[in-house]
């Protein structure tokens, strides 16, 4: 590995700590990282230019050839992103270009390691703006947020490098495809979630203006990465196709592939050992489930199951980045309660307003409800966010109002669920798969509206939306004999590629005929992608529907198939579940 990936690879390491050590001692390792980064990169462009000066010399006719190779390269990568100038001369500027790009997999090895400096100047800046006076409550848990986002992005870019090493080698095409095409979208997704903090009140708008050049940057750097990475891939995958001569086709089971045989038992099953109880009278190893989770083991390649017996939890619980492959089993969604009532009214950002909080991958929950008490009036409140990349949800319910569930990053799933609110309340931007849940709008406040889904996808490159696939949409008993009186909305575009589509549900006349609302003006209805395919139900004809651009009836199986779990987040083919009742596939 190179001087530069050591580099990153000690910046992810006092990343990842990031919220576990005295934030001054990291912030003298970091700023020591960064010096050793910047005369590295002194050393090596010396060495470069004194090396060209050389070999100029001697071989100018090699030197020069392989420069335009490189470069010929590098400007053939790039082509393929959203900005391709800011692409290439910015790789080009790197010092040993010449050396290091031989192929377009390296030209993408050189972009992910540029944006990792960007990242780490970017993280300075947020740092500084934590030492201000005169911050709101607000804006000092929004730079923590950042700082959060700017640790996770490392993790995803050291992951991507990782990953453009190995690739085609320990795992499948497809796979290797999905999975970086997941940690280049999940690290826009990081960008974008740290300046959403900043958008609450003029006030915190001023803070979120003096990031946003550095931010923006970040996000076209990844936006490039992508771009390149779907290009390579795509086109790999494609030969491979017409090599092999046939199509890899999905079937009707219910579970994703990357939920082991032993992991969808556990799902399934009522009688699982746990390796520790949480119960609110004593009786267990632990009277708190942020206890459980703090004493779990950290990176854990096995699954480590937290039993949360019958009762209720007020408390705020985060299984953080670190905490690996962990489940929660409850006693029943009715019996298992975790609650908390953290709002932006009352102070907090959407971020760290969630009762729970899943960043962990693999996690894994049954038989729980994830609450947030905060009510209507309170604006964003969040029950539950999962940024877990790979997790599912079977048999939980997820109440709240404005909010309710914050899909944030990442592959997830989610069967046999209950999910209530009022506006936006299934939100974010991960590859999301709903099957077989009741998606409930409840009576809102005074004036407002309900909105069933707001996607938050941001480039037309990430694999990212919501799906909600055999469902029940309606309304919860408070809402029923008022709905006349609340508008209520299959979704709204939060972002500019907002993408989400209701396939093979049903749909009760809570649901406005029009089926979908404007964010403000014409924002994203040219760019966004809103299908519906075979939903039935009061609420379900498309006649009245809006007539934008990006909104579609779909008509074609194949192209619903792209949407269903196995090619959605699965990236591959479904296994049976065996014991299930039911199929939910195409």
């Amino acid at each position: 590995m190179s001087r530069l990936k050591d580099v990153m690879a000690g910046v992810l390491d006092s990343a990842r700590n990031l919220f576990n050590k005295r934030k001054k001692l990291f912030i003298t390792a970091f700023a020591s990282i960064l010096l050793a980064s910047a005369l590295i990169g002194i050393v090596v462009g010396v060495k470069s230019r004194n090396s060209s000066s050389s070999h100029n010399d001697e071989q100018p006719q090699s030197i020069t050839s392989s420069s335009t190779t490189a470069h010929s390269i590098v400007k053939s990568s790039c082509s393929s992103t959203l900005y391709p100038e800011l692409c290439y001369s910015t790789i080009t500027s790197h010092p040993d270009v010449t050396k290091k790009v031989k192929s377009q997999k390296d030209a993408i090895e050189v972009a992910v390691n540029i944006t990792a400096k960007a990242v780490q100047q970017s993280y300075i800046k947020i740092e500084k703006l934590t030492h201000r006076k005169g911050l709101t409550k607000r804006e000092v848990g929004a730079l923590k947020d950042c700082l959060e986002m700017v640790s996770e992005t490392l993790e995803e870019l050291s992951d991507v490098t990782k990953g453009l090493e190995e690739y085609r080698t320990k795992k499948s095409l497809k796979q290797h495809a999905n999975d970086l095409k997941t940690l280049m979208s999940s690290a826009i997704t990081d960008q974008e979630t740290c300046l959403d903090g900043f958008s609450h009140d003029d006030a915190d708008k001023k803070v979120r203006k003096e990031l946003l050049k550095s931010e923006e940057n970040v996000e076209k750097m990844c936006s490039i990465a992508l771009a390149m990475i779907c290009n390579m891939t795509n086109a790999d995958l494609a030969n491979e196709m017409k090599i092999n001569g046939r199509n890899l086709k999905e079937n009707d089971d219910v579970w994703p592939e990357w939920l082991s045989g032993k992991d969808r038992k556990l799902l399934q099953s009522g009688t699982v050992t746990p390796n520790v109880v949480v119960a609110a009278d004593g009786s267990g190893n632990y009277k708190t489930v942020a206890a459980a989770v703090a004493a779990a083991p950290s990176k854990s390649k096995t699954r480590y199951v937290i039993r949360i017996k019958a009762g209720v939890y007020r408390e705020n619980v985060e299984v953080t980045s670190g905490k690996t492959n962990l489940m929660f089993i409850g006693d029943g969604r009715r019996n298992t309660i975790i609650t908390g009532s953290r709002s932006v009214k009352g102070g907090s950002t959407t971020f760290e307003s969630s009762t729970v909080a899943i960043v962990g991958d693999g996690f894994l929950a049954r038989d729980i409800t994830f609450q947030n008490t905060a009510g209507a009036s309170n604006h964003q409140a969040v029950a539950l966010r999962v940024g877990s990349d790979l997790s599912a949800f079977y048999q939980c319910d997820m109440l709240a109002y404005q909010d309710t569930l914050y899909v944030h990053k990442n592959r997830q799933f989610y069967i046999n669920c209950f999910i209530a609110g009022t506006v936006d309340f299934i939100f974010g931007n991960a590859a999301v798969v709903f099957q077989d849940c009741d998606i409930h709008a409840r009576r809102p406040d005074s004036g407002q509206k309900n909105m069933l889904t707001a996607q938050g996808r941001t480039d037309a490159n990430q694999n990212t939306g919501i799906v909600i696939q055999k469902c029940r949409i309606g309304a919860t008993s408070d809402l029923l004999p008022v709905q006349g009186s609340f508008p209520t909305y299959l979704g709204r575009p939060w972002k500019e590629y907002s993408r989400t589509v209701i396939m093979q549900s049903t749909i009760s006349n809570v649901i406005n005929p029009a089926g979908w609302f404007p964010w403000d003006g014409n924002f994203a209805l040219n760019t966004l992608y809103y299908g519906e395919y075979q939903n039935t139900g009061a609420g379900a004809g498309t006649s009245g529907r809006v007539n934008w651009k990006g909104y579609k009836v779909i008509t074609s199986s194949s192209e619903a198939q792209g949407f269903t779990p196995g090619s959605f987040v699965g990236g591959g083919s479904w296994l049976r579940a065996t014991g299930f009742p039911f199929s939910l596939g195409l």
